[in-house]
């Protein structure tokens, strides 16, 4: 039990800094988990004004990422122009099981406060086939919106994250 405890404690989110380039470069999916989402090496170099990359860290070392948008783009997900638009989430396969993605999105709505204290909402974009993540976002709160997008592998489920206390 206290292990459980003291793992929880280690997992944090930050906003991504060159030291973790190296780890966030050697990241790898399964190949039914890549078609999903991207790795991270592949967002790294496409950050315009409105995006945020954001790691998911372990003792420090970078083991999730995934991207926060306040750009036009979450218009396509939401008509709250305080919802900011969640992307691109990935936890390294060598660390997969240990429970980190439902950490880090558990943090999430403190992290999402502190830094970004006009977003009221976090909505995302899960495909109908990938039920895993479906399932972790349910989990740590988010709530399927009903609104379906079409995306390249099929209908899209937009789900929502209420930050209202």
């Amino acid at each position: 039990m206290s292990a459980m405890l003291h793992t929880s404690q280690e997992v944090k989110l930050a906003f991504y800094r060159s030291d973790h380039f190296a780890s966030l470069q050697m990241f790898q999916l399964p190949q039914e988990q890549e078609k999903f989402t991207a790795l991270p090496i592949e967002m790294l170099a496409v950050v315009t004004e409105g995006q945020y990359r954001i790691v998911i860290e372990h003792d420090s070392e970078a083991v999730g990422f995934f991207m926060l948008h306040a750009t036009e783009r979450v218009k396509q997900y939401s008509n709250n122009p305080h919802a900011m638009l969640l992307t691109a989430l990935s936890i390294d396969h060598a660390q997969q099981g240990r429970g980190f993605a439902k950490q880090g999105m558990k943090k999430l709505s403190a992290f999402v406060k502190e830094h970004f204290s006009s977003c009221n909402e976090i909505v995302l974009a899960v495909n109908h086939r990938n039920a895993a993540a479906q399932q972790l976002y349910l989990n740590v709160g988010f709530k399927d919106s009903g609104r379906r997008k079409e995306g390249p592998l099929g209908e899209q489920w937009i789900m929502s994250y209420s930050l209202h206390d």
